[in-house]
């Protein structure tokens, strides 16, 4: 499989957390991650069986994923299993989603949904997307 001939998909900002979910896929610890259905407003959601490269930081095609499900949820409606397949360490719903609501509420989020007061609650939908680590 050729990386180069892939779309790309990016986990977080480049910067110590990217690296960080990149090393989780590449262990195979992180088979699944959260989005914002707020961040899908100029694009098309994804769907189960597209193949994408993964970048790092430094913008290097690194390792291609395909995803297995993308489900839209509630925030208050992600589980355990979801929250652990993660990778990273989460080892409940809670600790999970106040990592994230700290990613969300950032200022970096905010700048890219175009609301400097974004905030989620146990309404916002969320994409909840799963994959495997092919390559």
């Amino acid at each position: 499989m050729n990386l180069d001939e892939l779309p790309t998909v990016e986990f977080g900002f480049p910067g110590p957390l990217r690296d960080k979910l990149v090393a989780a896929i590449l262990s195979g610890a992180k088979t699944s991650t959260s989005a914002l259905l707020a961040g899908y407003v100029d694009e098309p959601l994804p769907v189960a069986g597209e193949v994408s490269a993964v970048l790092d930081s430094a913008g290097n095609r690194v390792a291609a994923i395909e995803l297995t499900e993308v489900r839209v949820v509630r925030l208050g409606d992600v589980d355990l299993r979801h929250a652990i397949d993660e990778g990273e360490g989460f080892i409940s719903v809670a600790e999970w989603r106040a990592d994230h609501e700290e990613f969300w509420h950032s200022p970096e989020v905010r700048a890219e949904l175009g609301d400097p007061g974004f905030t989620v609650d146990d309404d916002t939908p969320i994409v909840s997307q799963r994959f495997r680590l092919l390559t």
